[in-house]
């Protein structure tokens, strides 16, 4: 992925999230994908912390704009890879977030891990 496909998809993904657009930020993912975050367990939407469909991660991105009708994220910085974006962003609650993304062929993420941090007492 180059640095120019990596900025235009990760600004596409932040607006489309501050927009509360659930159809535009399901357009970034695959049918078939393997999605780890923290939250999935905070949010009650699978013991594991990993959800595998595309209607599971929906679902729990439904509750999450729900739960958070005040949700906005602020992109940090974007980090290309082969076939794969590392977004640092801070995140609800202005938590620092960082999601590592692989995507298929079709540009679509398939496989995410999402890691958070509750910003330091003071800061």
């Amino acid at each position: 992925m180059s640095p120019e496909q990596a900025a235009e998809f990760a600004h596409d993904w932040v607006e489309s999230w501050n927009a509360h657009d659930l159809n535009r930020i399901m357009a970034h993912y695959a049918e078939e994908l393997d999605f780890c975050s923290p939250l999935i367990q905070q949010l009650g939407a699978d013991a594991s912390g990993t959800l595998h469909s595309k209607e599971a991660l929906r679902a729990y991105f439904a509750t999450g704009l729900d739960r958070y009708p005040n949700l906005r994220f602020e992109l940090q910085q974007v980090l290309p890879g082969v076939q794969s974006v590392v977004l640092y962003y801070r995140s609800i609650n202005d938590w620092p977030a960082a999601e590592y993304m692989e995507l298929n062929a079709q540009g679509r993420v398939q496989r995410v891990r999402a890691h958070y941090a509750a910003p330091a007492a003071g800061h």
